[in-house]
């Protein structure tokens, strides 16, 4: 008996990501701000200073959909706030 070929794959993607590359998702930066209220909050204008307890120089949390995916850092690009991966998860 003659063995069966294995069929033939028509149009696989050698990419893997590729099928999911292009669905939304969230990421975030996540900073404890203790004791803040509904008030501050309101009272936010740009320029305010808002105090963390988060020491300065440690690496932030960057999730994406909730989950932890990497270690960040803010760097000011510009006149732009950004975060610079330090750390994969």
């Amino acid at each position: 008996m003659a063995a069966a070929a294995a069929p033939k794959l028509e149009g696989v993607v050698s990419d893997p990501w590729a099928r999911v590359e292009g669905l939304p998702c969230m990421l975030t930066v996540e900073i404890s701000v203790p004791d803040f209220k509904v008030i501050d909050l309101m009272q936010l204008t740009p320029g305010r200073i808002i105090a963390t307890r988060w020491t300065v120089g440690l690496d932030v949390p960057l999730l994406i959909n909730g989950e932890l995916v990497a270690w960040s850092e803010f760097e000011i690009v510009g006149l732009r706030l950004a975060v610079r991966l330090t750390e994969l998860a």
